[in-house]
């Protein structure tokens, strides 16, 4: 019987064509990069499905290709997330996890993103639809600025995810925004991700962080090393922590977790090393020696 892994880690996605030469082998076809990928990161943010849903026969697929104990944590897409009441969309997100069905215990925890107009006075909504799948592991991500505030209003947003043993997902922006770059892809994500308050919770057994860095994979690491001490830390207590390395393009995304995956294994010596791409010469090419 296989050892469980003492945490997942991985990127927004597998489908990086720049990976190619580097992480990916330069002929690698783009049908087979989740296999590729998967024999380096054990988890995938799974970004995808905010954005479409994927076809049926892309979800057998993808259920063929992925490991049985890969984490394929699927967010909700946005008509269900950013459209309307959530108490409305409890048939869109039981034909959702129907798709996904293939992929069982791989999707896990769901992710349930919600916008920034998404404040307090629906938090009962919010805790209508969770308990209607609560039969699930959950995560939510919120971006309201009332409940990164430490009043009343975050501390009913925490009172509801701790009691339902909802992960609320710690995002993790400053790397990106202590940037002074003119690259378009800097702007581009500066314009498009959420500036807020740290919050490192840890409702269940499976605490969720996003880190999205900058281009400077060593202008990053003040603000990555904190989140090497608390994951390791998370370990300690026996979770499992989920954690997704962003960069501006995601280009260097797998390049980020992969130093992550070094720096914490600096503090936690026992763990075992990643596999390492099939290319050459990818760690020269991506700074890693």
């Amino acid at each position: 019987m296989s050892t469980p892994p003492a945490y997942f880690l991985g990127c927004p996605s597998w489908s990086e064509a720049a990976w190619h030469g580097s992480i990916y082998p330069d002929d690698l076809r783009p049908a087979e990069r989740l296999i590729h990928y998967s024999r380096l990161f054990n988890a995938v943010e799974g970004n995808t499905t905010f954005y479409a849903r994927p076809s049926a026969d892309t979800v057998l697929r993808w259920a063929e290709q992925m490991p049985a104990d890969f984490r394929f944590c699927a967010k909700l897409p946005r008509d269900i997330s950013h459209e309307g009441d959530l108490r409305d969309q409890f048939p869109q997100t039981e034909a959702f996890l129907k798709l996904l069905a293939p992929l069982g215990e791989r999707v896990a925890p769901l992710w349930l993103q919600l916008p920034a107009a998404f404040g307090p006075p629906r938090l009962g909504e919010l805790a209508t639809w969770l308990d209607a799948f609560s039969g699930r592991r959950l995560a939510v991500e919120v971006r309201h600025p009332a409940f990164f505030a430490k009043g009343e209003e975050e501390r009913a947003l925490n009172r509801l995810l701790h009691g339902l043993g909802v992960e609320r997902i710690c995002l993790d922006s400053r790397a990106l925004f202590s940037c002074q770059s003119r690259d378009p892809a800097v702007l581009h994500a500066q314009s498009k991700k959420p500036r807020l308050p740290i919050r490192p919770t840890a409702f269940s057994d499976s605490p969720q962080v996003r880190f999205i860095g900058g281009p400077d994979l060593t202008a990053n690491e003040p603000f990555l090393l904190p989140w090497v001490d608390k994951v390791a830390d998370w370990i300690g207590l026996g979770l499992t922590p989920c954690v997704f390395l962003h960069t501006p393009d995601n280009h260097l995304a797998a390049a980020q977790a992969q130093r992550f995956h070094t720096l914490l294994r600096e503090r936690l010596p026992g763990l075992p090393a990643l596999n390492q791409p099939d290319v050459e010469p990818a760690a020269e090419q991506l700074g890693l020696l």
